[in-house]
């Protein structure tokens, strides 16, 4: 009689099936594609949750972002990096989060069915295993408006489209680089019908809110045109948007 497999077992497989690192809502949609474990509970996303947080074998590099430890050198050599005190300034640390979090949103992009954009600049730089050109569902920025508009916006960190190809939302990530520079260019396409987007940690809202006050962007305060998005809030946001593919009608 064949046994049926753990349930941390098949995360720990499924883990190995996406080479060897995952973030939670990847491995929620994955894990239950392995036929040979039965998972008797109503709460199967918490048992996973619980099974990352507490299994030996899985470390865990950020929130939302789970690692085997057997492939930590591995991953270590792609620069998928636990971040610390003592790594948190290097060029590695910056550009992996910088990229990663860039993948989430356009991730997100994808399912909600935007058209997803990444600078050309950032087009070789990896989410994980997966190149951000690869990811994004626009090889060219849509001619949305004028040429110097177009031109303005097309180093914006991710760039979700509508239908019609115009812009339904603007992100920049902003991990260690000026905050000002962003709500600059936030400044110079406010004109148009989009959602903008600072994304950073946590640590960085009150350094945020600050530059907002700025005389300069007084309008774009006034009218609530940015807001500043945490990165806890977008993995979170992320995880749902994969959980919620899973339901058959779905009201929001």
């Amino acid at each position: 009689m064949v046994r049926n497999m753990k349930q941390y077992e098949a995360v720990i497989l499924t883990l190995e099936r996406l080479g060897g690192v995952a973030t939670l809502g990847k491995l929620n949609q994955e894990v239950f594609k392995i036929k040979d474990c039965d998972w008797k509970t109503k709460t199967p996303f918490a048992s996973i949750r619980r099974i990352v947080q507490e299994n030996n074998a899985i470390y865990k590099i950020k929130p939302g972002l789970w690692a085997l430890k057997s492939f930590k050198k591995e991953l270590e050599q792609k620069g998928i990096v636990v971040e610390t005190e003592h790594n948190k300034d290097s060029r590695e640390v910056i550009e992996f989060n910088h990229s990663y979090y860039q993948g989430l949103l356009v991730s997100i992009g994808n399912i909600k069915n935007f058209g997803t954009f990444v600078p050309n600049q950032d087009k070789n730089k990896m989410f994980l295993h997966e190149k951000l050109g690869d990811l994004r569902s626009l090889k060219v920025i849509p001619k949305y408006s004028y040429d110097h508009f177009v031109s303005r916006s097309s180093t914006i960190d991710v760039i979700w489209f509508n239908d019609r190809n115009m812009p339904d939302s603007f992100f920049e990530v902003e991990h260690s680089t000026d905050i000002q520079n962003s709500l600059m260019k936030f400044y110079d396409l406010q004109d148009f019908y989009a959602r903008m987007f600072i994304v950073s940690d946590e640590k960085r809202r009150e350094e945020y809110n600050k530059k907002l006050d700025y005389s300069s962007f007084g309008k774009l305060k006034k009218e609530k045109r940015v807001l500043f998005l945490s990165y806890e809030d977008l993995e979170k946001q992320y995880r749902q948007a994969i959980e919620m593919q899973n339901l058959s009608t779905v009201i929001v």
